[in-house]
């Protein structure tokens, strides 16, 4: 057996595809397996998720990490020197202890994800193992490996646009494909047509945050409608072989139950807010909501999931934070069908998969996410793929840091040969 008790560990600022600094964290075993990760950052975050450490300040608009690197450098290095990565469990353990606050406020959030990943990264090469084969334990050797139903944007928006639309995300699901390849296959060919109808119209504006075109679109409907035309005109059938996604991130514009759309001009009480994502479910081939109600929010996420859980997933992310109890609470009031699962909400790898086990528990789809700040890390991937998530959310089908989850995705399916098996429909 390799010796993966921890030599060293180090940490480095290096950029997310923002611009913006974050932290990647390097563990080195005994036996010189080496192991990298890198910590993303979201721009729509919810208020419970892990907190990343900033500087503050003047440097990079108080966004620097020297704070969070001192942290790994000087407190968690030392802790972990003489620790087996191998037990992940006791490697998150140890750092939840040595930062003692609930959101990781003390070390950052971006401190101990990556640590967190880069721990699993170092186990795994030790054993010589891919990352998602040395997750899954003992699972492949029991089967077919599953690969997740790829959730692509093709219009952004909200954060990720400057709020030229409401709506965070425009995305689209292909039910229909047989394979994670041509899952991909297929959304190619729709980006290019939608990008296509926004040239043709005179509104393509560029991409934005995570790829997606950055709309101009006179209401968020008019967004959905467009989608529906770029899927007939890339040759697909709406709603039986390509479908829509939406993350709504509510979040955004809707506090204490009341919510105030931009494009609307006006103001929604909880319940009509809750009547009009009812509208676009009934109107359009929509099989999937995210976070269609604020996460101050409970009963309104209540009401949606009864109205349309039986339709579309009504997922939760900044109304659950990655986070196992909130997932239980959420089951428990009948609010919610999936889970999103960010590992940098959490703070580790082990309180991620808690939360994926408690969705799970509940009878819930998975959905393993990336966020708007990213970068060539490619652990999510792995981290689907290994722990068998229903879906892999990356963003859209263009930049790199996008590109690279997609590719490195193609390459588990391709390595898997007969062994894969992709089922579209578990959306």
């Amino acid at each position: 057996m390799p010796d993966t008790t921890i030599r060293r560990v180090a940490a480095r600022r290096v950029w997310d595809s923002r611009g913006r600094p974050t932290v990647e964290a390097e563990i080195e075993t005994a036996s010189g397996a080496l192991g990298r990760a890198i910590a993303p950052a979201g721009a729509s975050t919810g208020s419970g998720e892990a907190l990343d450490r900033r500087d503050g300040g003047t440097a990079f608009g108080g966004l620097d990490v020297q704070g969070a690197l001192a942290a790994v450098r000087r407190e968690i290095a030392p802790m972990l020197r003489g620790r087996d990565c191998a037990d992940q469990a006791g490697v998150d353990a140890a750092l939840i202890a040595l930062d003692g606050t609930a959101g990781k406020t003390r070390l950052g959030g971006n401190a101990t994800i990556a640590v967190s990943m880069a721990a699993a990264h170092a186990a795994a090469a030790a054993h010589g193992m891919a990352l998602w084969r040395w997750i899954a334990g003992d699972a492949p050797d029991q089967g077919p490996v599953r690969m997740p139903l790829p959730e692509i944007q093709i219009f952004g928006g909200g954060a990720h646009a400057d709020a030229r639309v409401d709506l965070q995300d425009f995305m689209v699901v292909c039910p229909a494909a047989h394979s994670f390849a041509e899952a991909l296959d297929w959304t190619a060919e729709i980006y290019r047509a939608a990008g296509a109808l926004m040239a043709e119209s005179g509104r393509r504006q560029g991409i934005a945050d995570e790829g997606g075109w950055w709309p101009v679109f006179a209401g968020n409907e008019e967004a959905m409608a467009t989608l529906v035309t770029a899927i007939e005109r890339a040759g697909f059938r709406p709603g039986e072989q390509v479908a829509i996604a939406l993350d709504v991130a509510a979040s955004q514009f809707g506090r204490a139950g009341t919510y105030r759309p931009r494009l609307d001009a006006r103001s929604y009480a909880s319940a009509e807010w809750a009547r009009t994502v009812e509208g676009w479910v009934a109107r359009y081939p929509i099989v999937s909501v995210e976070d269609p109600m604020a996460e101050d929010d409970p009963a309104g996420m209540a009401g949606v999931t009864a109205a349309i859980g039986g339709r579309a997933l009504v997922v939760g992310d900044d109304f659950l934070v990655t986070s196992a109890d909130r997932v239980a609470a959420a089951a428990a009031g009948g609010a919610c069908t999936a889970a999103l699962i960010k590992p940098n909400q959490a703070g580790t790898l082990t309180e991620t998969k808690s939360a994926l086990d408690a969705a799970r528990a509940a009878g819930w789809k998975t959905i393993v996410s990336a966020r708007s700040g990213e970068t060539e890390d490619v652990t999510i991937v792995h981290l689907a793929v290994g722990w068998q998530a229903d879906q892999l959310k990356v963003g859209s089908f263009a930049r790199s840091e996008r590109m690279a989850k997609w590719n490195e995705a193609l390459r588990i399916e391709e390595g898997l040969g007969d062994r894969a098996r992709f089922d579209g429909r578990s959306v």
